[in-house]
C-alpha cells in the first residue's frame, strides 16, 4: 500500500488552533497532519492557507479568525502580520497573554530538550511598556531605493516603517528612495537621544561575493554613546549592543547578583561582546583578580578595550570562544556565557566543565537552543539554581532566558 504524504492543500483549511510552538506559531491538526500556524492564539478557530509543505508537518497562517480569543487585541504594530512585515508577529496578543505563551514554550523547550521542569513565570523586562522599547535597528534597501523591514522568512521588504518597537521619529526621514540598492541602513538612538544613521554597503571581490563593506555616517557619528551604571561605552552603530533600553542595565545587574565574584576571583565573559559584564565583573574581582572576555566581533571588542581600559585586570580578547577556551592553562571561579541565538553548544560547555568552572551564568535569546545548552551541563553534573526569563522583546515571540548552573 502506498503510504506516501499527500501534498499540501491548494484551498483553505479551518482549524483549531492549540498550544504554542517554539517559534511564534501554534500547533494545530489536520486529518492527523501537524500545522504550524502563525497568527493564531490557543483555542481560536481559524481559516489558514498552507505557506509550506515540510512533508510530515505543514506551516500555515491565518487568512480569517472565525472565533476569536479573548486575548486577541488590536495589533500594536501596523505593519506587522499577515502579508506584513516579520517584526512583531506577537503584536495581535494581549501582552499578559503575551507573557504567558512565552512562559509556555519556554518550559516546554527546557523539559523536552534540557530535562529541566520549570514554572514558567515570564517577567516585563522593565515597565517600559510593550512598545517604543527599541533603540537600534537595521534597515534593508530594495531595488526601489527605498528602505524597509523584512517580510517573515522573505527577501521581500515592507517600506512602512511604523514598527510598533520603535519610539516615535526613530525612522523620520529615512522613507525615501534615495538609498542605494541592497545597502543597510543602521539607526541608533543613544542614550543622550541623539540619532546616528550608517549606510553599509557591500564591496564585492572579484568573485562577486561580498568581502568587506564601505560604510558612510549620513547623521549623527558612527559611535553611539550608551550608558550603564557610571561607566560609558562608545559602540558602532553598526555593532551589537541590548536593542531594548533598559536590557544592558538589567542584565548587567543581575549578572553580578548571581555570578557572585569575590576579590582576586578569574572570571570569565563568554561571547562578551562589548564589555558590560566583563566592567562588573572586573570591578568585583579587583586588580588582584582576573576577567577574560572574548568575542569574535572586532567592533564590540575596540568597545571594550576602550569602556574598561581603567581595569588592568580585564583582559580582552578578539577570537573564538572555543580556541580560546582551549588555550587557557587554567579555570575559573565563575563563567558568564552570552551566546548568539544558535547556543554555546556542546564543544564550548565541554571545555568549560572540563575546566572545573562551579558556577556559571548561561545567557540564551532562544528557547529550544539555551534548552539545549542547560541540559548539556546538567549532562555534566550541573544543577540548575535559578532560571529567570524576560520579556526583553515585545510584541515578538522572543525572550530572554538566563540560568544559574552550579557545581
Amino acid at each position: 500500500m502506498d503510504h506516501a504524504t499527500p501534498p499540501a492543500p491548494c484551498g483553505d483549511l479551518t482549524v483549531v488552533a492549540g498550544a504554542p510552538a517554539n517559534g511564534g506559531s501554534c500547533v494545530a491538526h489536520h486529518a492527523g497532519r501537524v500545522v504550524f500556524v502563525r497568527y493564531a492564539l490557543p483555542g481560536e478557530r481559524v481559516r489558514v492557507r498552507v505557506t509550506a509543505d515540510r512533508g510530515s508537518y505543514w506551516h500555515a497562517e491565518v487568512v480569517e479568525v472565525i472565533d476569536p480569543s479573548s486575548d486577541r487585541r488590536a495589533p500594536l504594530c501596523p505593519i506587522a502580520g499577515v502579508n506584513g512585515s516579520g517584526c512583531c508577529d506577537l503584536a495581535f496578543a494581549a501582552p499578559e497573554a503575551a507573557l504567558a505563551l512565552k512562559g509556555q514554550v519556554v518550559a516546554n523547550q527546557l523539559e523536552r530538550l534540557g530535562g529541566y521542569r520549570w514554572n514558567g513565570e515570564v517577567q516585563p523586562l522593565s515597565d517600559a511598556g510593550p512598545t517604543g522599547w527599541r533603540t537600534r535597528v537595521r534597515l534593508d534597501v530594495g531595488a526601489s531605493g527605498r528602505a524597509g523591514f523584512h517580510r517573515y522568512h522573505s527577501d521581500e521588504l515592507v517600506t512602512d516603517l511604523r514598527c510598533g518597537q520603535l519610539p516615535a521619529g526613530m525612522l523620520d526621514g529615512l522613507a525615501t528612495g534615495d538609498w542605494t540598492p541592497a545597502a543597510q541602513l543602521h539607526v541608533a538612538v543613544d542614550d543622550e537621544g541623539e540619532r546616528h544613521v550608517v549606510v553599509r554597503t557591500a564591496r564585492h571581490g572579484r568573485r562577486n561575493a561580498p568581502n568587506r563593506y564601505a560604510t558612510k555616517v549620513v547623521e549623527g557619528e558612527y559611535h553611539a554613546l550608551q550608558r550603564v551604571g557610571l561607566r560609558s561605552w562608545r559602540v558602532p552603530v553598526t555593532a551589537f549592543w541590548q536593542a531594548h533600553r533598559d536590557a544592558a542595565a538589567v542584565y548587567s545587574g543581575l549578572v553580578a547578583d548571581w555570578a557572585q565574584p569575590g576579590a582576586g576571583n578569574t572570571a570569565w565573559d563568554l561571547y562578551g561582546g562589548a564589555g558590560v559584564f566583563a566592567a562588573v565583573l572586573g570591578e568585583a574581582v579587583g586588580e588582584s583578580g582576573r576577567v577574560l572576555t572574548v568575542d569574535t566581533s572586532r567592533a564590540a571588542s575596540g568597545a571594550a578595550r576602550a569602556a574598561v581600559g581603567d581595569l588592568p585586570q580585564v583582559e580582552t580578547v578578539t577570537g573564538s570562544v572555543r580556541r580560546t577556551l582551549e588555550a587557557q592553562r587554567a579555570g575559573a571561579d565563575v563563567a558568564v556565557l552570552d551566546p548568539p541565538r544558535s547556543g554555546a553548544g556542546r564543544e564550548v560547555i565541554d571545555l568549560v566543565a572540563a575546566a572545573g568552572v562551579p558556577r556559571v551564568v548561561h545567557i540564551g535569546c532562544e528557547a529550544a537552543s539555551f534548552a539545549r545548552d542547560i541540559g548539556l551541563y546538567l549532562g555534566h553534573g550541573y544543577r540548575v539554581e535559578k532560571i529567570k526569563v524576560f520579556d526583553a522583546f515585545p510584541l515578538t515571540h522572543y525572550a530572554e532566558c538566563f540560568g544559574l548552573l552550579t557545581r
